[in-house]
């Protein structure tokens, strides 16, 4: 597992991604909490404190499966993973 950072990112193309996922996928905040993003409540937090106006200004992002992370590498730059 290693750590992406993502910048200027929709959270619902995020939270889709996060829901398609293979294995978890961790939110990390700036006070240093690690959320999974597999878990509706978990969302429904991140989105009230990592998120404005529904974009993603910068988080790090890690995930358990090693094609996730591809596919989360790919969506991150292309807007897509191609899955």
């Amino acid at each position: 597992m290693s750590d992406q950072v993502i910048h200027n990112f929709d959270f619902n193309k995020l939270i889709e991604f996060a829901s398609t996922a293979k294995g978890d996928v961790y939110l990390k905040t700036p006070e240093g909490d690690i959320l999974n993003l597999k878990s509706r409540l978990t969302q429904l937090l991140a989105l009230s404190n990592a998120v404005d106006w529904g974009n993603v200004g910068e988080a790090t992002v890690t995930c358990s499966d090693p094609d996730d992370e591809s596919r989360l590498f790919r969506l991150n730059l292309y807007g897509n993973d191609n899955q």
